[in-house]
């Protein structure tokens, strides 16, 4: 039997060892990264599962109100949330978290539930098991989108091999005009084009305020960092990465200035991350979703194809009570 504790602050330090133990554990299911949101941000309503008094899964948790209704949503302020487990999580566990779970909301009164999984590749060992018992136990898909994802090579030739014929030379010609690519320390400038490309383009505002990049890559120095492209001293397109869980890395955010474009900037960057990654161990690059709402971005979808990347789900899920 599994019992539901919601969570305090004095269990933090216990929760976070859990999850970097865990077999789909990331950054964002961190005590110490969902911290960094202001307290009134969001009512947070993050649960521990137990059985026997031993800690077996954990759930990041807020309290929202969609559609009228009071919800229990996976962390809303991070990328993914859902159940954290270990590697040897049985099927018939995996449907007595989620039946917990159920009963457990309804109990509190939640008129339902919405979480968001980690993407396959974001486990260790990978497992359906909770997408099969969310969705035998009432769950239906709440969206479905789409990231992008790149197997990282051994090296730096068999990178270049999966680039399409037109990267590769859009590569060479960056270099050949003096594009420069290096880790970077000037943030604010990286937020200044960020701010600048999404108002262009989107119409919208980044998700994180210039503090609270600062204050993430302050708490986690080892785990995110900026990769600026310059031409003749003058940043002209960067990438913000966080080290999500080892092995694994997510281009959280991408920006470039529209007038430098020609010099392909974008390109030589990403040769230069995936170099990096190659050093750091890590095996899967994450260029983050390429849908929204499920309708695709056909562009932006091809131009992450053209580096050898491919289509991989990141799901939410949603019961109504």
């Amino acid at each position: 039997m599994l019992t539901i504790k919601r969570l305090t602050k004095k269990k933090y330090a216990a929760w976070d060892c859990f999850v970097k133990k865990a077999n789909n554990g990331t950054i964002f299911h961190l005590r110490q990264f969902l911290s960094y949101h202001p307290d009134d941000r969001f009512i947070d309503h993050s649960i521990e599962f137990y059985k026997n008094n031993t800690l077996v899964s954990v759930f990041p948790a807020a309290e929202s109100i969609l559609n009228g209704e009071r919800f229990l949503v996976s962390h809303p302020g991070a990328t993914v949330g859902s159940f954290v487990t270990p590697e040897n999580l049985s099927i018939s566990n995996s449907i007595k978290l989620v039946k917990t779970l159920v009963h457990y909301a309804k109990e509190n009164e939640f008129g339902g539930i919405r979480l968001t999984l980690p993407p396959l590749f974001y486990h260790n060992r990978a497992s359906n098991y909770l997408d099969y018992s969310l969705l035998k136990n009432g769950f239906d898909y709440h969206k479905r989108e789409v990231t992008s994802t790149l197997y990282i090579e051994q090296n730096e030739d068999s990178i270049l091999k999966k680039f399409r014929p037109s990267h590769g030379r859009a590569v060479r010609k960056a270099e050949k005009l003096g594009v420069e690519v290096k880790r970077t320390n000037q943030i604010e400038k990286f937020f200044s084009i960020l701010k600048e490309n999404l108002k262009i383009r989107h119409g919208a505002k980044p998700t994180h305020t210039l503090d609270e990049i600062y204050n993430l890559i302050e708490i986690f120095p080892e785990s995110i960092n900026v990769f600026g492209a310059f031409y003749k001293g003058q940043m002209i397109a960067g990438v913000l990465n966080f080290i999500v869980k080892d092995g694994v890395a997510l281009a959280f955010y991408i920006s470039h200035k529209e007038e430098f474009q020609e010099l392909r900037p974008l390109n030589l960057l990403f040769y230069s991350i995936f170099k990096w990654a190659i050093k750091e161990n890590i095996k899967v690059y994450d260029f983050g979703i390429f849908t929204e709402q499920g309708e695709a971005n056909m562009g932006l979808g091809r131009f992450k194809e053209n580096f050898g990347a491919s289509g991989i789900f990141r799901d939410t899920l949603e019961i109504n009570f």
